[in-house]
C-alpha cells in the first residue's frame, strides 16, 4: 500500500514530476527492466519504439506481450495502422499530452525504447522539419527507376552524420531525409537539435549495455524465438503491403525477399540476425552520443534499480514497492 508521499501518489506543492527513461539496443532486456522499475514506482510505461507502434506486427517488432502489459500498462503500442505515417514529432506531441495528464496525479512515469529520435523528441524536443511534396514525389520516382543505392549515396554526401546511423536500406526513411536536405539546404541531422523548450518534468535516463558477444547471442536467440512464434506467417499476411514505410524494416524485408524467390527461408532468417546485429550497433552509436545518460550493465539489476532509488531518495519520495535488489 502506497504511503501518502510515495512515488505512486500525487505531487506535493513545489515538486516536479520525474520521467525515468530506459534506453539501449534491441534484445538487451529494456522491457523487463522498465516493468521492474515501473512496479517499484507504481506508475505506467510509455513505449518509445517507432516499429512497435504499428498494428499486426507484434512478433517481428517484439512488442511487449499481453502478459507484460498486464503487469504494467504500456502506452503507444499497437495503435497505428501500417498504412499511416507517424513521425517522431507526432509521438512527442502525443506522449507530451499523455504525460501532462498523467503527472496531474502521479509523481513518476517510465519511458522505454530503442528509437533514439523518439526518445530525444520527448526529452529535448525537435526542430520543425520542412516538407515538400514535389521533392518527395521526384525522389520516389528516382527510387522506382534507379533503386535505393543512388539515393543512399546522395544522402551520404549531403548528411554523412545521419546516413551513418540510420537504416540506410529503408527507402522511405532515405527519401524523407533527402527531402528535408533538399528542401531546406541543410542536413537532416541539423533538425535533430533540441528546441530547448523547457520541460515540465525532471528526467533520469538509464542506458543499458553489455559486451557485444552476449548481446549477439541474445539477438540470435530472440530471432529464433520469433521464428518459432510464427514470424513467417505474420510477414506473409503483410506481404501485399510490403511497399509501405512501416514494413521497410528488419524482420519483414528479409521475409519478403524469401517470398519473392530472392533467398531461401534459411537465408532469410540468417539475414534477419545479421541485420538486427547491425541495427543494434547503430542504436548504441546514437545513444552514446546523447548526454546525461547513466550507463549500467543490463544484467546488473542492483545498479539499475539503485540509480532510480537514489533519485527518489533525493526527492524524499518513498518507493511504492521496494526494489528486491536494493537495501
Amino acid at each position: 500500500m502506497a504511503s501518502d508521499s510515495s512515488t505512486a501518489t500525487a505531487l506535493q506543492t513545489g515538486d516536479r514530476p520525474l520521467l525515468v527513461t530506459i534506453v539501449g539496443p534491441t534484445a538487451i532486456g529494456k522491457t523487463t527492466r522498465a516493468i521492474e522499475i515501473a512496479q517499484g514506482l507504481g506508475c505506467e510505461i510509455i513505449n518509445a519504439d517507432s516499429r512497435q507502434i504499428f498494428r499486426n506486427m507484434p512478433i517481428g517488432t517484439a512488442q511487449p506481450s499481453a502478459e507484460e502489459r498486464k503487469c504494467v500498462p504500456h502506452h503507444f503500442v499497437d495503435f497505428v495502422d501500417v498504412e499511416k505515417h507517424y513521425s517522431a514529432g507526432q509521438f512527442a506531441t502525443d506522449a507530451g499530452l499523455w504525460l501532462d495528464d498523467w503527472f496531474k496525479n502521479h509523481k513518476t512515469a517510465v519511458m522505454v525504447g530503442g528509437s533514439g529520435l523518439y526518445i530525444k523528441a520527448v526529452l529535448e524536443g525537435l526542430d520543425d522539419m520542412p516538407a515538400d511534396l514535389t521533392i518527395r514525389k521526384a525522389l520516389n520516382q528516382r527510387l522506382k527507376e534507379s533503386g535505393i543505392e543512388a539515393l543512399a549515396l546522395e544522402l551520404r554526401t549531403l548528411d554523412p552524420e545521419h546516413a551513418g546511423k540510420m537504416d540506410i536500406k529503408n527507402p522511405q526513411r532515405v527519401v524523407r531525409a533527402l527531402e528535408v536536405c533538399l528542401a531546406s539546404g541543410k542536413p537532416f541531422s541539423s533538425f535533430h537539435t533540441p528546441r530547448l523548450t523547457p520541460r515540465k518534468f525532471d528526467t533520469l535516463t538509464i542506458g543499458l549495455e553489455m559486451d557485444r558477444g552476449p548481446l549477439i547471442d541474445r539477438i540470435n536467440e530472440r530471432v529464433d524465438a520469433m521464428v518459432n512464434a510464427g514470424m513467417k506467417n505474420e510477414a506473409a499476411a503483410l506481404h501485399s503491403k510490403s511497399h509501405l514505410n512501416a514494413l521497410q524494416t528488419v524482420g519483414y524485408r528479409e521475409w519478403f525477399e524469401c517470398f519473392e524467390g530472392r533467398c531461401t527461408e534459411t537465408e532469410a532468417i540468417e539475414r534477419i540476425k545479421v541485420h538486427t546485429r547491425q541495427f543494434a550497433k547503430r542504436q548504441m552509436t546514437w545513444f552514446k552520443k546523447m548526454e546525461n545518460i547513466r550507463w549500467a550493465n543490463a544484467l546488473d539489476t542492483a545498479t539499475i534499480e539503485g540509480i532510480v532509488k537514489e533519485a527518489c531518495d533525493q526527492r524524499q519520495w518513498p518507493l511504492h514497492r521496494p526494489f528486491p535488489s536494493v537495501d
